[in-house]
């Protein structure tokens, strides 16, 4: 499978939307002039069956959000979890004529424009005009030994946090990795902010500064005592932009829909990712992540170590998603499609899990990624500065 799959896979898991039911529209030709198309047998014909499967997908996605609300209201109030509770059919599929040539489905709404993904070179722009931040940037190998030391000492053991970096960044990449872009090829994009050994998006350095700052700055100035007088200065200039960066994280509610707003929109918010590319920074960001997962689960009652695709599928599902996959019984997995995970238009986007169709799937594509991007150069060096 292709690591531009897995990634696809975790935008997918945050993307809404419902596909509108297809109506005659005018279409576009090469030179964006309207092209009125008359009706035809062919276009009537296509018509009719696209809104009878839209009425049919329609009622299989309620079906999901509606078992989704179900579950989450068992758990709130400590009931259990059945195999009932899960829509056990896969997705419809449409098998009516193709689209005629010409005809374009009109949108219900207008589309909204894309958000423009900004790239390395832009967040530490904005990290400069910001707050005087420049990421102090080791050697690959001096941050795969900071982030090592960092999470032993968080309790994550060299088993997950190495499989999640090799199922993240295939195996081989490097802490200032971004998705899309891990690969050297010509004329590569972003595909979103995500960075480094655990694919951190820009919202998730603005909450977890927001919700951890304070540690993180009581940690880093542990570190300040130890160090020569010249880096210690260095330090506490590093020290003086971080506080301004979580000031500015706590200009909102602490709630993931405001810190979204920060990180797409605002140059601030472009300025704060660009924290994970720091040596002493980045590695409490990165284990953090990680930690937040393991604590998630421990508080809703599961004490025993999380597999590394476990801890992987809360990493990039999000807690709540994660936590369903993870407590459902084994002997189950197989029965359960993974588009009660989703929702639809995250799923049609998603290869992943098209392909894989239950949670069983899932779960051994993941494992089968890890155990062989486990195998390179990168996730080795990582294994060894454990």
């Amino acid at each position: 499978m292709m690591l531009r799959d897995f990634a696809l896979f975790r935008a997918g898991l945050a993307f809404a939307g419902l596909l509108c039911a297809a109506m005659p529209a005018p279409a576009q030709d090469a030179d964006d002039q309207p092209i009125v198309v008359a009706a035809s047998p062919a276009v009537e014909a296509y018509i009719r069956a696209r809104t009878a499967y839209e009425n049919v997908a329609q009622a299989y996605w309620k079906s999901i959000a509606d078992k989704r609300r179900g579950r989450f209201a068992k758990r709130r109030s400590g009931e259990t979890v059945t195999l009932d509770d899960y829509v056990l059919t896969q997705p419809p599929v449409y098998t009516g004529p193709p689209r005629p040539p010409g005809y374009v489905p009109p949108h219900r709404d207008p589309a909204r424009p894309p958000v423009p993904i900004p790239t390395i070179p832009e967040f530490l722009k904005a990290a400069q005009t910001q707050y005087g931040f420049v990421p102090d940037r080791p050697t690959e190998v001096e941050f795969k030994q900071a982030y090592a030391k960092v999470a032993a000492a968080a309790g994550l053991s060299r088993e997950q946090a190495v499989r999640i970096y090799a199922f993240e960044t295939g195996g081989n990449g490097g802490y200032d990795s971004q998705a899309g872009m891990i690969y050297t090829r010509k004329n590569a994009r972003p595909i979103s902010p995500a960075i480094g050994y655990n694919q951190l998006l820009s919202t998730n350095t603005v909450s977890l500064l927001a919700q951890h700052g304070d540690r993180f700055m009581a940690e880093l100035n542990a570190q300040t005592a130890r160090l020569t007088a010249t880096d210690r200065k260095a330090m506490d200039r590093k020290l003086s932009a971080l506080t301004r960066m979580i000031a500015f994280t706590r200009t909102v509610p602490n709630a993931w829909g405001e810190h979204d707003k920060l990180a797409k929109f605002t140059e601030g918010g472009k300025g704060v990712h660009a924290a994970v590319l720091d040596r002493d920074i980045g590695p409490l960001l990165q284990t953090q992540k990680l930690l937040d997962s393991v604590v998630f689960a421990r508080t809703k009652g599961v004490s025993r170590p999380l597999s590394a695709v476990e801890l992987e599928l809360m990493n990039f599902t999000g807690d709540g998603n994660g936590f369903d996959l993870v407590t459902m019984p084994v002997a189950v997995r197989d029965r359960v499609p993974t588009s009660n995970f989703f929702q639809r238009g995250g799923y049609e986007r998603n290869p992943i899990a098209r392909r894989t169709g239950t949670v069983a799937g899932l779960f051994d594509a993941i494992d089968s990624k890890m155990d062989r991007a486990s195998q390179l150069e990168g996730a080795r060096a990582l294994a060894g500065a454990f």
